[in-house]
């Protein structure tokens, strides 16, 4: 990991907590209907297609420059706290999956400071050509000011859930945040 690489300092104060959208019966639904997306401004179109480049494998340095240094990124599996984290989420897709396919995306929120969408995205295993579907709930938290916004927090929940920061499940998360950089060996200059 970069030398000069520091956690953000208030890791928790940056958290994005979106209101979850719900369907018609009061459920919390994360599928996305593409025709109900709200419209963005041409910045926060780029930080978006940024993001989705990185979901389908595209881990350039180019597409990772959407996030602040000590930016962190949180899902099901990992919990990241710095750019350099994050992009060793990223670098291991492409090892992990011979397919990555965005379905759908559906932009409920954009206001000060955030951008929250619904996707659907399809993951085909390396080698075993078995595939899972995921409905996720995407929230960025930003600073800065339009164009120049950068990401500082991306949380990415599945299952309709959010997710707890303790017990046994963080430990694993930020454990696979600390460690994978040793295994799928991002650029540096991340």
């Amino acid at each position: 990991m970069p030398s000069s690489t520091s956690p953000h300092p208030d890791q928790r104060g940056v958290e994005p907590h979106p209101d979850r959208p719900r369907n018609v019966t009061g459920d919390v639904d994360y599928t996305p209907d593409p025709s109900k997306s709200v419209s963005i401004s041409p910045s926060r179109k780029e930080i978006q297609q940024k993001i989705l480049n990185l979901y389908c494998g595209s881990a350039s340095e180019e597409d990772m420059k959407v996030y602040a240094e000590k930016a962190i990124y949180d899902d099901p599996f990992s919990y990241c706290d710095t750019r350099y984290k994050i992009a060793g989420q990223w670098f291991g897709l492409p090892k992990m999956f011979s397919r990555l396919e965005s379905l759908g995306t559906e932009v409920t929120s954009s206001g000060p400071h955030e951008l929250v969408w619904k996707q659907k995205h399809k993951y085909t295993f390396a080698g075993i050509s078995t595939s899972k579907t995921i409905d996720s709930f995407v929230s960025l938290k930003l600073e800065g000011k339009e164009p120049d916004e950068k990401v500082v927090y991306h949380k990415d929940m599945w299952d309709e859930k959010d997710y707890s920061h303790e017990g046994l499940g963080a430990i694993l998360k930020k454990l696979n945040g600390d460690k994978l950089t040793y295994i799928t060996k991002p650029p540096e200059s991340i």
